[in-house]
């Protein structure tokens, strides 16, 4: 397995870390995440590792007494790396399926999304009735890969080509390697909100929750559920929704409603 950029650091209380898997054994807690997954998990200019979900297991890790060391993994090297226990827990806006309830175990969700199908500005895609006989990009076994393997023959989508994260797939985009790119809604809207030379064509809509994603029947999850909801009734996730989308979220959203841990309908 190959791993991306990372940084190494001790931690103490919860402050940030980011190792390879070969050092993660320093930290009560290793947490899997596909580094470069704005805004939830992402390098600044400096290599300080920030976002949504930085914050959001920084603090669950603080409430818990614990240290924590993230762990950079491409997104589809997560699931076995959480169900072979050399990580305690992944995220990386992970949605919450039944077919990945068969094997791994989700804390409560806490935001709600869709795809979407991000293009060129001037590329002439303005939604997916116009990808007929073109390219479109995914990430490696994300619910977008699902999503396009299910529908893509539906509008005449024909190569379907895969990425280890948004960067290398926004890189090929704007080169006309690929026509358009499908991937979870707010972290394509976060992307764009400054490249004029980029927009959000289609709203794909799907119902995805994500949450945090631990080995099947792991007790930390337990642990890690009950956190989740003293987050939510004390407000601070609706906070680090306002601080990294720049608005407070829907009362009826997962990300302000306490809910049960999910389990297979």
């Amino acid at each position: 397995m190959k791993f991306l950029n990372f940084l190494t650091s001790s931690v103490v209380g919860g402050v940030l870390a980011v190792s390879s898997l070969a050092s993660a054994n320093a930290a009560d807690l290793t947490v899997g995440a596909n580094i470069g997954n704005v805004p939830w998990e992402f390098e600044e200019a400096d290599g300080t590792v920030v976002g949504f979900e930085v914050d959001l297991v920084n603090e669950i890790a603080s409430r818990l007494g614990k240290s924590v060391e993230f762990v950079n993994i491409p997104f589809n090297g997560l699931f076995p790396a959480v169900q072979s226990g050399r990580i305690d827990m992944a995220v990386s806006s992970i949605t919450i399926t039944d077919k990945r309830l068969e094997s791994v175990t989700f804390a409560q969700p806490y935001y709600d999304s869709d795809q979407s199908l991000t293009a060129t500005a001037e590329g002439g895609v303005s939604g997916l009735a116009d990808m007929d006989g073109k390219a479109v990009g995914v990430d490696t076994g994300s619910t977008g890969d699902m999503w396009v393997t299910k529908n893509g023959d539906e509008y005449g989508i024909a190569d379907v080509r895969r990425y280890e994260g948004l960067s290398p797939a926004m890189l090929d985009l704007q080169a006309g390697r690929i026509d358009g790119y499908v991937s979870d809604i707010p972290a394509l809207l976060y992307y764009v909100k400054d490249k004029p030379n980029l927009k959000v064509v289609e709203r794909i809509t799907t119902g995805e929750k994500y949450s945090i994603m631990f080995n099947k029947d792991a007790a930390l999850a337990t642990e890690v559920n009950d956190v989740i909801t003293e987050l939510k009734k004390e407000g601070f996730i609706a906070g680090l929704h306002e601080t990294w989308f720049g608005a407070q979220p829907e009362d009826t959203t997962s990300t302000v409603k306490v809910l049960d841990m999910p389990s297979i309908d």
